[in-house]
């Protein structure tokens, strides 16, 4: 399995002889509107034209509709016959889009030779949590290749540990950003990632999810910290945008 670390949560995974591109962010930097008051967003360039972020996907992956995760200029570039996978309550929206081939990830599908199991998380917590929405993770299995929970945006809750210990997955990919909106956290931070590198104590965890937003405050040079102090940090991998990472 190659991981490409794109930028933000946009991830090139390359596995089965699939090509799978999940929630792309594809516009120049402040393209969109600042989401903590900070800068405009995105923060960084691709690393990469997007031609290239888009050569070869024989499948898309939408977790939810944020613009960070599918964004206005991702969509007109997007091949409108790629087969899509997303959340329940998301494919009206996509079809909208123009996208004629949507399946929603309700429980478990089966995709050229992949098979995708979603699971639950929380973007949030409280008042915030409600303002949020849904928005899924999923575990990836293909014979021959490692087992993938890619949690998604979601901060450390009991599903997203059980899930690890139910599904015993050879990568975790988890959205360690530290984003946060009124000082509620919205995704993973330093703190949570290690928790559940200390949950899954066989597992490769991949942080993503990083130093792209103006509402992201946890950055690499903080994970690669609190791994260290906590003895977890032969098992984390923190790519540069642009990097990819052969997982076995």
């Amino acid at each position: 399995m190659n991981l490409t670390l794109v930028r933000n949560a946009t991830l090139r995974l390359e596995l089965a002889g699939q090509t799978v591109l999940i929630d792309p962010m594809l516009g120049d930097p402040h393209s969109l509107p600042s989401f903590a008051g900070v800068s405009p967003n995105p923060t960084v360039p691709l690393p990469v034209p997007a031609q290239d972020v888009l050569r070869g996907v024989t499948l898309l992956v939408v977790s939810h509709l944020h613009p960070d995760h599918l964004d206005p200029a991702a969509i007109p570039a997007l091949p409108k016959d790629l087969p899509v996978l997303c959340q329940p309550g998301d494919e009206a929206a996509l079809r909208g889009h123009g996208f004629r081939d949507v399946t929603p990830l309700q429980d478990t599908v089966r995709v050229a030779g992949l098979t995708f199991t979603r699971t639950d998380g929380e973007h949030g917590s409280g008042e915030i949590l409600a303002q949020m929405g849904a928005a899924m993770g999923f575990v990836l299995r293909a014979p021959g290749e490692p087992t993938l929970y890619w949690a998604g945006d979601t901060v450390l809750i009991p599903a997203v540990t059980h899930t690890v210990t139910r599904e015993r997955p050879d990568v975790i990919v988890t959205h360690s950003g530290g984003a946060a909106l009124g000082g509620t956290l919205l995704i993973m931070d330093a703190t949570q990632t290690v928790e559940v590198l200390r949950a899954a104590p066989d597992a490769t965890v991949v942080a993503v999810h990083l130093e792209s937003l103006d509402h992201c405050f946890s950055t690499r040079a903080d994970l690669r910290h609190a791994a260290q102090q906590t003895g977890v940090d032969a098992r984390l991998r923190v790519p540069q945008d642009g990097e990819t990472l052969t997982l076995v």
